[in-house]
């Protein structure tokens, strides 16, 4: 029953994943691939779908706890591994910036996943949150991994997901453990908890029900994964390549080089072809800024905004963003597919970077950092 996260697949691709298994969450978390193509993702009519569909999973395919519990869940993918504390999180915590996000959200989405929420009465995805590791809390966890798993499995993107229950004392020492913590930070996932927020004020939910918390699991920042986050450009701003390199070589140290930056401050830049390996400069305007000095803040103030044109990479249609999980072959094939011009592959954002940010009450970089490996959505569910 267990899916992929609702948006890191298009409609086509839920679709197709879907196919031939009525039990998936993608039926729920993406109704409109049960409607047809012409009908818009936010009707009326696929929250009414959703709400259909989860009422009849509820009766068919869900097992509901008799009583709160919580839960270690461990993602496994090659040889990383990372395991997090399962649970309900408090959305005041969140509101108050105990819970810290690092990353803007977009209405449309927000009303979407809002509605999902109070229409079905439940959270079916989880926020990823992590947090500065403690002995307490990695002996908490360990011990409950101890026991018998509720759930192991290797799903069809060779990603393992595995889930134990606590023991009510168990649950007590993860609890124990949590509370010496003293701020979590969303590392994906921010419309899911924004969402969540706005459904407690909709559902006006008094702090101690169900709605006032959001479904999330909480990992160690020693054992998070991030991945990079590249950049490809649909056109050279009136350039031409020959031209382009030109400019580039004469204000950045660049030799033929790797599509993978060997450490930070180095990107890739991927044209007609070839790959280069570039040396952005070093940020003199603010160093005590942690915004400025991550590298898509480089690139961004100097390479794509003064040379390729690209002002506002939140808006400008002509930059778009590749997963890192997509890997730098994927930045070859749009070049060389035309669909871009040129692709820079960047270093990945630490995670000491992403808490500095938030630590300042800053916002990142749109397209920043991709988490691998993912949660599953269906896996776990809070009804509110």
């Amino acid at each position: 029953m267990a899916s992929v996260p609702y948006d890191v697949v298009n409609v086509e691709e839920a679709r197709a994943l879907a196919q031939g298994r009525p039990n998936s969450l993608l039926h729920v978390s993406r109704a409109e691939i049960d409607l047809a193509p012409t009908v818009s993702p936010y009707a009326d009519e696929v929250y009414t779908r959703a709400w259909e569909t989860f009422e009849a999973f509820r009766s068919s395919a869900l097992i509901q706890d008799q009583a709160p519990r919580l839960y270690v869940y461990r993602l496994r993918m090659g040889d990383h591994e990372q395991t997090g504390l399962a649970g309900a999180f408090s959305v005041d915590e969140y509101r108050r910036g105990v819970i810290v996000k690092h990353e803007r959200t977009r209405k449309d989405k927000e009303d979407d996943r809002t509605r999902h929420i109070t229409e079905l009465r439940a959270q079916t995805g989880p926020v990823l949150l992590t947090f500065r590791d403690t002995p307490a809390a990695a002996a908490a966890l360990t011990d409950v991994t101890a026991g018998t798993p509720l759930y192991d499995f290797v799903a069809e993107d060779g990603i393992g997901h595995t889930v134990w229950a606590a023991t009510p004392a168990q649950a007590t020492a993860l609890q124990a453990a949590m509370a010496d913590v003293p701020q979590l930070y969303i590392a994906d996932g921010h419309h899911r908890a924004a969402s969540a927020a706005r459904a407690q004020e909709a559902l006006g939910a008094e702090p101690d029900e169900e709605a006032a918390f959001f479904l999330a699991v909480a990992f160690p920042d020693t054992q998070m994964r991030i991945l990079p986050y590249h950049r490809v450009v649909k056109d050279l701003n009136g350039h031409t390549p020959e031209a382009l390199l030109t400019v580039l070589s004469q204000r950045f140290p660049m030799t033929a080089g790797s599509p993978d930056p060997s450490r930070k401050g180095e990107c890739g830049v991927h044209i007609r072809g070839k790959w280069y390996t570039l040396t952005l400069g070093d940020d003199t305007t603010d160093t005590a800024d942690p915004i400025r000095t991550l590298d898509v803040s480089r690139l961004q103030d100097q390479i794509l905004a003064p040379i390729l044109g690209v002002a506002d990479p939140r808006t400008d249609t002509r930059i778009d963003f590749v997963g890192g999980i997509r890997g730098t072959s994927a930045l070859e094939a749009l070049v060389r597919s035309r669909k871009a011009e040129i692709a820079f592959s960047m270093y990945p954002v630490t995670l000491g970077e992403l808490m500095a940010v938030s630590d300042a009450g800053a916002i990142m970089p749109p397209k920043s950092t991709w988490f691998e490996p993912k949660l599953r959505d269906g896996l776990l569910i809070h009804e509110i």
